[in-house]
């Protein structure tokens, strides 16, 4: 089965109809699997850049401060460990990998379900090319993105024109990005999703197996 929905141009006017896979884009949406989708999106995105020295790494002397016994101290070894001002941290950050591996099908299940999100709440536009003309200018397309009443919007495309690309960078909130690289963080964090036909096309492709899947 398809769900019927009308086409337009980026001039809001009517260009026709296209057919949208009930499986792809009417499917229940899943707020969990969604939720772990982008909680893996985000961990994969993380530098790992962190670090504190341990207290073998700081710099500073290795006599032990004073004996061992008869000073009625606490016994100590190191003016470089923890307890000591300029000692090395406990248990502290490590540059490391956030990384770590989802499987394909829930992140294809996920992917599905955002689309499906987008449609059930009307906020899924089907455009029928998004791409620039000659002397395009941002201020121009800007416009028309208000008349649409789009504040915050990703549009999705098979290829990206760069044209298009270029002339949408200074527009707060609006983003370009190919099928390929369509993710449920990005779809989630705008409020309008447009997929132009080629775009519909390739995500089809994409989600039945037929096209390698992205990173993300």
């Amino acid at each position: 089965m398809a769900i019927q929905v009308p086409v337009i141009t980026l001039d809001n006017a009517p260009a026709g109809e296209i057919e949208l896979p009930e499986a792809l884009f009417g499917a229940a949406p899943r707020a969990d699997i969604m939720a772990r989708v982008v909680h893996w999106q985000l961990a994969k995105r993380r530098a790992g850049t962190h670090k504190a020295k341990g207290m073998g790494e700081v710099s500073g002397t290795t006599k032990k401060p004073y004996r061992q016994k008869g000073t009625g101290n606490a016994r100590q070894g190191s003016l470089r460990a923890p307890q000591y001002r300029k000692g090395g941290v406990v248990h502290g950050p490590v540059v490391r990998s956030h990384e770590y591996s989802l499987n394909k099908k829930v992140r294809r299940l996920g992917l599905i379900s955002a689309l499906s999100a987008k449609q059930a709440a009307g906020k899924l536009v089907v455009l029928d090319a998004a791409a620039a003309g000659e002397g395009a200018k941002t201020a121009a397309l800007a416009a028309q993105l208000k008349k649409l009443g789009w504040t915050s919007a990703l549009v999705v495309d098979a290829t990206v024109d760069e044209g298009f690309a270029r002339i949408t960078r200074n527009i707060p909130k609006v983003q370009v990005m190919p099928t390929v690289g369509a993710n449920v963080y990005d779809i989630l964090n705008h409020d309008v999703l447009a997929v132009t036909r080629a775009g519909v096309e390739a995500l089809s492709a994409r989600l039945n197996g037929s096209d390698k899947e992205s990173a993300e």
